[in-house]
């Protein structure tokens, strides 16, 4: 079996380091500018070098984001941006354009180029035009089937790479090139600043009567063309290995450090047991499943993998969100009493049921004993978004343990 690498997103620094410590073997982030994910917080140049620092302290790779379909204006500043990352040194950039793909192999010749899945890559035409340009990866669109992986292996190169998604939001439009968001709102998709005006709910008003709000109905439940459900394969694992696949990618820079933690454990749980044994694979599945459901989802579908996906793929409800679990803070220091030290993401109180969640695949349900400000006064709630408080949960807690709470 080739070696399969699995790729997780990071809009955070914060968000890195939880990548790093649940599982992945590298992580993709976005700069300041020229990604596709403008509304994410981003990496400065420093916070880059940082989470490059502690990624390789821990044997993980850090892929920076230029995926954007630059126009002419963008040019200069990625030229410049490149040099800035000629001295940051990721261990390769994901890029879609072939004007930004050309100043990157003349400004930083020696670095490793991955081409995005934005550059609409279908065939192994594609990708052999690709690799002769000097690109070592090529991420598969969305719309292809195992199958058409797996023909695409056979005619490439050996020590080419390919890289396909595995988990998370799927786009409505062809691998990602919409004009909806641009044309409704002014904000271009392939420029970074998507509003996702396909999850909106739709009317039809007729001209001669404004302010009449028609509903369309593509069967009794509404109409939701548009809202796909999550893509989701931990079941296929060995069918996603089977056709030749190096990078599993996970979808999401703009989600949480639980959102990652969970998706990245549950994955890297899944893919070293299947190397280990297939049976222990399959024993474990429903863990897989039960894990993955408990962070925020929008349903699940296989998308494309298995041919073209039927109205199944749909999300048909008002509620188009699945929210089982609530992120309340990952533990950053831990002191002598072995209290944990984290900033409150959501309001928890003293009495409360809540779970541990440990990178190596424990989840420990704990009933919260005390809380103290950072002055060592007891509360007994956090209920204020980002202060900074200990927390004592009766167990000896780590750094990088995360704390949720059950909500079904």
């Amino acid at each position: 079996m080739r070696k399969t690498e699995l790729l997780i997103p990071a809009g955070s620094l914060d968000v890195l380091k939880t990548a790093v410590i649940y599982g992945a073997d590298a992580v993709y982030i976005g700069g300041e500018a020229f990604g596709l994910r403008a509304k994410a917080k981003n990496f400065t140049n420093e916070e880059i070098k940082k989470g490059i620092v502690f990624a390789h302290e821990h044997g993980v790779k850090v892929y920076i984001t230029a995926n954007i379909l630059a126009h002419n204006d963008d040019l200069a500043g990625v030229e410049a941006y490149f040099e800035e990352l000629k001295e940051i040194r990721p261990d390769a950039l994901i890029i879609s354009d072939p004007g930004v793909f050309t100043i990157a192999r003349r400004v930083i010749p020696d670095m490793e180029i991955h081409i995005s899945t934005q550059a609409n890559n279908t065939n192994y035409g594609t990708y052999r035009f690709w690799y002769d340009l000097g690109a070592k990866r090529v991420v598969t669109a969305r719309e292809l089937s195992l199958k058409e992986i797996k023909e695409i292996r056979d005619h490439i190169p050996e020590d080419m790479e390919i890289e396909s998604f595995i988990h998370g939001a799927m786009c409505i439009s062809y691998s990602g090139r919409c004009l909806l968001s641009n044309f409704m709102t002014g904000r271009d998709a392939n420029q970074g600043a998507c509003t996702h005006p396909c999850r909106w709910k739709y009317s039809i008003v007729e001209e001669k009567r404004p302010g009449e709000y028609m509903p369309v109905y593509e069967n009794e439940r509404g109409t939701f063309i548009f809202n796909s459900k999550d893509l989701c394969m931990v079941d296929h694992i060995p069918e996603m290995i089977d056709a030749g696949i190096d990078s599993f990618k996970i979808e999401g820079r703009m989600k949480t450090a639980l959102y990652v933690a969970t998706v990245a454990r549950a994955y890297r749980k899944a893919i070293d047991d299947y190397r280990k044994d297939p049976k222990l694979y399959e024993a474990n599945l429903d863990w897989y499943r039960e894990e993955i459901a408990k962070c925020v989802n929008r349903e699940f579908t296989t998308g494309f993998y298995f041919g073209r996906p039927d109205a199944s793929a749909q999300i048909y409800e008002n509620s188009t969100y699945v929210k089982d679990y609530t992120y309340l803070g990952t533990v950053a220091s831990v002191d002598g009493r072995g209290y944990g030290g984290l900033e409150q993401k959501n309001k928890f109180s003293v009495g409360e049921t809540i779970e541990v969640m440990k990178p190596d695949g424990r989840n420990i349900e704990v009933v919260v004993k005390g809380i103290y400000d950072e002055d060592g006064n007891p509360q007994e709630s956090a209920p204020h978004a980002q202060q900074r408080i200990k927390v004592d949960l009766g167990i000896e807690m780590e750094k990088y343990d995360i704390l949720r709470r059950c909500e079904s």
